[in-house]
């Protein structure tokens, strides 16, 4: 299941962590963002034990949302050692979130 990041974890669990993180920026009230959810919940089973995968509520957590520059949901991204390497804007196939990720791990 992935984490729920929230403005006061999001330090220790995306920016220090040793492990790639994909992030997914959402709202409850956003259709797209619900439509992405399970393949979120897919690719933290896939990647369990290889990269970390969360979901930021950006109703309840706006810190690094405005910090990152999200500005449309869902909007996901990837960060490796503290970075922002990779950003999706929109519903995309499983496999580009993937694709992310493999050649971080």
């Amino acid at each position: 299941m992935a984490l729920e990041i929230t403005d006061a974890n999001f330090e220790e669990l995306v920016l220090k962590s040793d492990k790639p993180v994909l992030i997914d920026f959402w709202a409850e009230w956003c259709g797209p963002c619900r439509m992405l959810g399970p393949i979120i919940e897919e690719l933290s089973t896939e990647f369990k034990d290889k990269a970390v995968i969360g979901k930021v509520d950006v109703d309840s957590h706006q810190q690094f949302a405005a910090q990152f520059g999200v500005r449309n949901i869902p909007t996901v991204l990837v960060f490796n050692k503290g970075e922002l390497v990779n950003r999706q804007v929109g519903v995309a196939q499983k496999n580009v979130y993937a694709d992310f990720l493999n050649p971080l791990i």
